[in-house]
């Protein structure tokens, strides 16, 4: 069982106050999950100090590592609300009873995941702490999974790998992501799990002796140009990830040139950029293997470091990662590595969301529609800011669940890709978008009158394939409007939206059109209606 004194060496700087605050928290948990036990027999209070200690590690404030040895407490120990708050205050209670929403909503079919998802969105633009709490309280159930009846397994770890991982990719927590994803795998698939663990161990054994010969190489050049202060270590590529890219590369290992990354973590940036000119000096780097996070850091985490691969004597193909301490903290723990998280309320939030450079937030606000306006004769969840209910109603429309989680594949949980406007400035957008797809990502007015694209200085058809570090640009004419053709080109659900918006609106304008008459009929018609009449006759 994790003592307190763990937690608490584990958190940046505590105050008297907040040591006081974990301690007490600490004993109000232990004495509530008193007599209730896991599915592995052992004592229940084991989960919610694991995931205090995991929150700590993170970097979280006193009152959200407080919530994780309490979010289980009103849920499973029949803590009453109104005793946490007397207790904790209004702050703790908020983030607890999130947690505890959360934790009512299983993956069972679409339905029920699209509203799952839609109140893990909700709860992340009310406050980021009650998703970083969740997936922490995940993370640490997912070391326990094989404890789980059988039956229960495989839907834990597919809502793990489909919901949290990708949720925790996008907040730029890459090491809980990573985890999340190499625990769920052997449940998910157990024989492409052990093919990927062999993999790996082959890999490693080829390359090991030689990475360490580069690892010291690099060191000892490092020293000699005085670079003080700073560590070498080797990263292996996840198990899940290397299942995905074994099946991009047609299960040839030998296309795979990430198996393991030296990082390397220096004082300054400065630094970052003398360490790349050793390494070259040092080593071939390949061409086309060169990307620069830090002066373009990833829209979507502001994840930041300098990636170089290179080609070595004794360990072949090799990726180096080069950053700061706090670009490492930041990479490994996303949001959760700084303080814009501690900003809670509706007025804050939207400083917070701004702050953190997460515009997937409010762009998948729309979507949570169905979810934050008022049903007949009821109020809008309290808990919902004002500002989201108001981004849902400007997009106002019915989205079907199946449509939810369709658009929330493409565009929230897909890999993503950097693109640049004329200006500079950079848009993130799912693999495989088009010129359509960037014009709407930045108005839908640019993507409504559309009438060219022009990618790094070329004109192209609007259905190519924008590659990642691309400059696109948008031309325009007034009388320009999309068609029905758009929607087979367009991959995000924004786009696709829109332009259907747009169809809609120019078919409620168009004229009905008056009946064509073909006056040979009508003749011919006459004609013998009176040869008729004169038979007749």
């Amino acid at each position: 069982m994790t003592p307190v004194k763990e937690i608490l060496a584990e958190m940046q700087n505590p105050s008297a106050e907040d040591i006081k605050l974990i301690e007490k928290a600490y004993a109000f948990s232990q004495k509530a999950h008193e007599g209730v036990t896991r599915y592995s027999g052992e004592p229940y209070f084991i989960h919610p100090a694991a995931v205090a200690k995991i929150l700590a590690q993170m970097g979280m404030d006193a009152a959200t590592v407080a919530a994780g040895l309490l979010h289980d407490a009103i849920e499973d120990a029949k803590a009453t609300e109104e005793e946490v708050q007397k207790e904790f205050g209004d702050e703790v209670l908020f983030l607890v009873d999130g947690v505890t929403k959360l934790g009512k909503h299983k993956y069972r079919g679409a339905e029920r995941h699209a509203e799952s998802l839609r109140r893990l969105l909700v709860a992340t633009s009310a406050d980021i702490r009650v998703l970083i709490v969740k997936l922490a309280d995940r993370f640490h159930n997912m070391t326990t999974l094989a404890h789980v009846p059988e039956h229960k397994q495989k839907r834990i770890a597919l809502e793990t790998l489909e919901i949290y991982a990708p949720i925790a990719d996008r907040l730029g927590m890459g090491r809980i992501r990573r985890e999340l994803e190499d625990l769920a795998f052997p449940a998910i698939d157990p024989d492409a799990y052990q093919h990927a663990l062999e993999v790996r161990k082959l890999k490693t054994k080829e390359t090991e002796v030689g990475l360490k010969k580069v690892q010291r190489e690099i060191q000892e050049a490092l020293a000699k140009q005085g670079i003080k202060d700073f560590r070498t270590d080797v990263r292996m590529k996840g198990l899940w990830s290397l299942h995905q890219k074994l099946k991009r590369k047609g299960d040839d290992i030998t296309l795979i040139y990430d198996m393991a990354a030296l990082r390397i973590i220096v004082p300054t940036v400065a630094d970052c950029y003398a360490a790349l000119g050793l390494i070259h000096s040092l080593h071939k780097p390949l061409p086309g293997g060169f990307k620069d996070y830090i002066s373009v850091p990833k829209p979507s985490s502001g994840y930041q470091s300098l990636h170089t691969t290179v080609v070595t004597d004794g360990a072949g193909i090799v990726e180096i990662q080069i950053r700061t301490k706090e670009m490492h903290q930041q990479a490994e723990f996303g949001i959760a590595s700084h303080g814009s998280y501690k900003l809670l309320g509706p007025a804050a939030t939207q400083g917070a969301v701004r702050n953190m450079s997460l515009p997937w937030i409010q762009n998948l606000i729309p979507n949570l529609l169905n979810f934050t306006k008022k049903a007949p004769g009821k109020e809008a969840p309290a808990n919902v800011p004002r500002w989201i209910t108001e981004l849902a109603e400007a997009h106002a429309g019915n989205t079907g669940s199946t449509e939810f989680v369709e658009g929330l594949k493409s565009d929230f949980f897909s890999h993503r890709i950097f693109v640049f406007t004329p200006r500079g400035d950079v848009i993130d957008l799912p693999i495989g978008s088009t010129p359509i797809d960037f014009a709407y990502a930045i108005h839908s007015d640019l993507g409504d009158h559309m009438n060219g694209a022009k990618v790094n200085g070329k004109l192209v058809s609007f259905d190519t394939t924008i590659e990642n570090g691309d400059v696109v640009e948008i031309i325009t004419r007034e009388s320009a409007r999309p068609t029905a053709k758009w929607l087979d080109v367009a991959v995000t659900s924004m786009a696709r939206r829109h332009i259907r918006g747009a169809l809609e609106l120019s078919e409620r304008r168009l004229p009905s059109a008056p009946m064509k008459v073909d006056t040979r009929v009508l003749r011919k018609k006459a004609s013998k209606e009176g040869k008729k009449k004169k038979g007749k006759g």
